[in-house]
Parts: structure tokens; C-alpha cells; sequence
């Protein structure tokens, strides 16, 4: 059991090919760096204070696994969905992916209730944005 102000966190890790391009690409999104866990063949990604994004080197990755890297032009590894605020911050941030280098992935989900949209990074991840009505949460 975890005491009642633990918060769990999570630490996706991606492989990339050009460590700077992908620093670039979420630092333009209004991600921020810590240097404190980045160095020549990993980067550590600020989402939020619980969520991060280890963006590792591929033959740095590769020391963390015998299986295969995922070639993310022909398949997909992982899908990471992002919650928003609301539909316009789905939108401002998909954007704004789109804007500095992410390609779309998928058709917008619009449910009424629930909102989303995708793309993928340089890598070829890719990652949702969703909105979710509180009200529906909550019930």
C-alpha cells in the first residue's frame, strides 16, 4: 500500500535516431529538458511533475533490451496519451506537434463527451491528446 500523498510516476522510454532533433521537437512543444538525467545518449523529457519521456539513443536503448527496436516507419511500438484541459488544448498542442515537425496519425475522435487528436513525433511515436468532460469523469 502507498501513503496517501505518494505520487506514482511514469518514465516512458522511446528510442530515437537524432537525439538533438528530438530535444528540439518537445522542447518547441513547451516540454522542458532536466539536465540532470541528460546526457550524450539519453534526454530526460518534463511533461508534468509525475510523466516523463526518456528519449534514448538507439544503441542506448538497446542495452536495455534483447528484443528488437521497433521500426516505427512500418509498425507501431507504443501509443502515449496525453489528458488536456480541454478541446482547445487538444488542439493547441496537436498543432503546435504538427507545426514544428510531427506528422498526423489518425482521424480526430469526437464523441461529444470526448475529444482527441494524434500525431507522431520525428520517431515515428506516436501520441493522443485527449480531452475527457469532467462531468462524465466525475459520474
Amino acid at each position: 500500500m502507498t501513503s496517501p500523498t505518494y505520487q506514482q510516476m511514469i518514465f516512458v522510454n522511446l528510442p530515437v535516431n537524432d537525439l538533438d532533433v528530438s530535444k528540439k521537437f518537445f522542447t518547441e512543444l513547451g516540454y522542458s529538458i532536466n539536465p540532470q538525467f541528460t546526457n550524450d545518449d539519453a534526454a530526460s523529457v518534463v511533461i508534468s511533475d509525475t510523466i516523463y519521456a526518456m528519449l534514448l539513443t538507439k544503441p542506448y536503448y538497446a542495452t536495455f533490451t534483447k528484443k528488437e527496436i521497433a521500426d516505427t516507419a512500418k509498425t507501431s511500438e507504443v501509443m502515449v496519451a496525453l489528458s488536456a484541459e480541454s478541446r482547445a488544448q487538444v488542439d493547441e498542442l496537436v498543432d503546435k506537434a504538427l507545426a514544428v515537425g510531427g506528422t498526423p496519425s489518425g482521424a480526430t475522435q469526437d464523441h461529444g463527451f470526448m475529444y482527441g487528436r494524434s500525431f507522431d513525433d520525428p520517431d515515428g511515436h506516436t501520441w493522443e491528446v485527449v480531452w475527457m468532460d469532467p462531468a462524465v469523469i466525475q459520474s
